[in-house]
């Protein structure tokens, strides 16, 4: 019989001079590629320890307490006249909305036309311990908020609140809903009621008192905090990422984005002791924000009163504030024009990943410009009406919503031609055409009619009506 001459019988491992050389590549193969990664190693680790962050130029045109706020350099010739004000959380420091250009939350808007603010919060003394949500939403946020009004000449401007920002950015708004022009909310939980998030089983109250740690630290430790955010995913947090840095350490693109989220990371900062009881006693713990039971300081926090466009951004693979706890927020506030935009990103995803920079951010800068700019453009019109229904999408826009909204242009038209109600703060082209509709046409029809009348035909609540009528007495 012929010998056999099939490469395949000649490269096998039973040939042991194949067998040899094989084994010798591989050796050589599994030295030198460590070597290779030593070598740029202490190079990559001085790349890591000197990467810059939150590089979008800005300056503070405010400041209270430890506060500041911050006003972005226009990045177009002509910006949207309603400035949107960015409420961050008070957890961890805000430059992971501003991580690096080409994934920055903030440019983003202002690549868009958009005229930018936001609350930096910065790091709380132990006096700042007694602070409240009172102080946070009353005062902070409403002085931060005055202060943009000033600055833009706008009588309401747009909220975009993200985490407990949010949450916090929804309680100003149902106590000073003439000051919103529309609420934005990017992953903020506004609803705990088995919505299966990991902080709410945590947090639950057959298991965690906030007191005991609040009375050992007086302000909650931000080590405690970013431990126990990482023991929610032990794996990612402690090994993955290590062995992905690894594998990239020649990647110089990477092991700079990598250091740039380890900073964010590692750089948390302490949580006011008393807002933070507050905050999981009444928010995570009794579900008073969706119940619409909160109170804060002497307001009412009444979801009745948040009848302005609202959005909501939410990640679809957030462990920490799934959508559960977003979306069940949008079927109790009395807007009508709730819109939806899920990312198949996480918690911080939503702020740094490049689908959520390719399809969702410019999705929410138009959202805010249909209900900021006098006149939608015809690439706004194109944009509402192709988005699937919200039910349905993973990004969605409501279309009925937008629908609402031209109504709403509308019937501001009509109501120009008697102008007398709007002359009253806090009335637009809507109230004052709800209200002429049920007869109620001139201050004096208005100050005749009974306020549960009132704020029926304007649909709105009695105290709002209330608050109109103390401005024209």
């Amino acid at each position: 019989m012929a010998p056999n001459t099939n490469t395949e019988i000649s490269s096998s491992p039973m040939d042991p001079f194949t067998l040899a050389l094989s084994a010798q590549r591989e050796l050589l193969t599994a030295t030198t590629e460590p070597l290779s990664k030593f070598s740029v190693a202490p190079e990559r680790a001085d790349q890591m320890a000197s990467v810059d962050v939150g590089q979008t130029p800005s300056e503070v045109v405010y400041t209270e307490n430890k506060l500041e706020l911050l006003h972005y350099e226009p990045r177009t010739e002509t910006q949207s006249d309603v400035p949107i004000l960015v409420v961050y959380a008070l957890i961890n420091k805000p430059f992971i909305l501003d991580l690096q250009p080409d994934r920055s939350v903030i440019r983003r808007l202002l690549e868009a036309g958009h005229d930018v603010y936001l609350i930096d919060w910065n790091e709380p003394s132990r006096l700042d311990s007694v602070l409240t949500l009172d102080d946070y939403v009353n005062r902070y946020i409403a002085n931060c908020v005055d202060e943009v009004c000033e600055r833009s000449g706008q009588e309401s401007i747009n909220l975009l609140g993200y985490c407990m920002g949010g949450t916090m950015a929804t309680m100003y708004t149902a106590i000073n809903p003439d000051s919103v022009n529309a609420l934005g909310l990017m992953a903020a939980g506004l609803c705990f009621d088995n919505t299966g998030g990991v902080l709410e089983q945590w947090g639950d109250e057959e298991y965690y008192d906030p007191s005991d740690v609040t009375e050992a630290y007086g302000n909650v430790p931000a080590e405690m905090l970013d431990v126990g955010f990482a023991l929610m995913d032990p794996v990612s947090n402690f090994v993955s990422k290590y062995l992905r840095l690894y594998d990239n350490i020649e990647n110089e693109d990477f092991v700079e984005n990598f250091a740039r989220m380890e900073r964010w990371l590692s750089e948390g900062i302490d949580v006011p002791g008393t807002t933070y009881v507050q905050f999981l006693e009444d928010i995570y713990q009794d579900n008073k924000l969706y119940e619409n039971e909160l109170v804060i300081g002497d307001e009412a926090v009444d979801l009745a009163e948040i009848d302005m466009p609202v959005l909501q951004i939410i990640g679809k693979y957030d462990h920490l504030v799934p959508a559960s706890a977003s979306t069940p927020f949008n079927d109790v506030v009395a807007s009508e024009d709730v819109s939806v935009i899920e990312s198949p990103t996480g918690h911080i995803g939503l702020s740094v990943s490049g689908s959520a920079h390719e399809a969702v951010w410019p999705d929410v800068s138009q959202w805010f410009h249909d209900r900021s700019d006098p006149e939608p453009t015809d690439e706004t019109e194109e944009t509402t009406t192709e988005t699937p229904d919200r039910d349905d999408a993973a990004i969605s826009i409501d279309v009925e919503a937008a629908g609402e909204h031209d109504e709403e242009t509308d019937a501001e038209e009509t109501a120009d031609e008697s102008n007398e109600l709007q002359s009253i703060e806090g009335i637009g082209g809507t109230y004052a055409s709800r209200l002429q509709d049920a007869g109620i046409e001139t201050i004096a029809d208005l100050k005749a009619t009974d306020v549960e009348t009132a704020a029926e035909a304007a649909q709105v609540s009695a105290s709002r009506i209330e608050r109109w009528l103390d401005t024209i007495d």
